[in-house]
């Protein structure tokens, strides 16, 4: 991330979500999450890249089903962290449930900045600055008002390409100390498969190391996939990460893994151990 300034990728990210189709609900205010990604849009620099915009409309669709999932369980908290620009605690507002999102501070601001200009309310959200690469997150969170011993839906959506392994880990178990019983945390990573897959990723790691908020190496080669079984290393690689934070995968770890130009379909769950030796899953 660079110091002191807002995230240019989380800015790209707001710029596709515009030609979306999204889920209509019958509470929310669609329209302010399209005026807040417009603004974003205006000014940010994006050349569109057909393989990229699958991949992110894929992602966008499968954490949209899981806030809304959410929201009809009942769940009355959602912990979104590296928010960016998203706006599904507008888009999917309902009374009753509070939103509370973490970011690397300079981005906040930012959109907060534009949430003001824009005459965007945005009362039932608590905004916490933070970097995701220090210790604490679990008790600022719970600090700002989050209530650990009430059920969470977290979302960590185009966070865990930007954090090496350790700091993930130590992500994870920040997390895990805010899960209680129906707690559930959605998280995306990607895989790479075919050359033409690989050479699309490492387009995309040049692409966001030039704007200086480089991605780590989570996916191997199909040949190295093959050798390690049917896993994909950046499966591999977060069920490392889970198990000393304290988090247990069941059938699969990975919410949803969809690497630009595959099918594009979510894989899997992550599941949480609960403080009384329960575990529950995402879906």
């Amino acid at each position: 991330m660079r110091d002191g300034l807002a995230s240019v990728t989380a800015q790209r990210v707001a710029a596709y979500r515009l030609s979306f189709d999204r889920p209509a609900v019958p509470f929310g205010d669609a329209g302010a999450d399209e005026r807040l990604a417009a603004d974003v849009a205006a000014s940010a620099s994006v050349e569109p890249s057909e393989r990229m915009g699958r991949y992110l409309r894929a992602r966008t669709a499968f954490f949209d089903r899981v806030v809304i999932s959410a929201i009809g369980r009942g769940i009355a908290q959602v912990l979104v962290v590296g928010a960016g620009y998203d706006g599904r605690a507008l888009r999917y507002a309902k009374a009753g449930v509070r939103w509370f999102e973490v970011d690397y501070p300079a981005t906040q601001r930012d959109k907060l900045a534009r949430l003001k200009r824009l005459g965007i309310d945005a009362g039932h959200v608590t905004f916490l600055g933070a970097d995701l690469r220090d210790a604490g997150l679990a008790s600022a969170v719970a600090a700002a008002g989050l209530e650990p011993g009430s059920p969470c839906q977290i979302i960590c959506e185009g966070v865990a390409v930007y954090l090496d392994i350790a700091v993930l880990q130590g992500l994870l178990a920040e997390l895990r100390a805010l899960a209680t019983a129906g707690t559930r945390l959605a998280l995306s990573t990607s895989v790479s498969g075919s050359l033409a897959e690989q050479g699309a990723r490492e387009r995309f790691r040049a692409a966001v190391a030039a704007v200086r908020e480089p991605a780590q190496q989570h996916a191997v080669s199909a040949g190295h996939r093959r050798a390690a079984g049917p896993r994909p290393m950046a499966y591999r690689r977060v069920v490392r990460a889970c198990h000393p934070a304290g988090l247990r995968g069941g059938r699969a770890v990975v919410s949803t893994a969809i690497p630009p130009g595959s099918a594009c379909r979510p894989s899997g769950r992550l599941a949480l151990p609960c403080h009384g030796g329960r575990s529950v899953r995402s879906g």
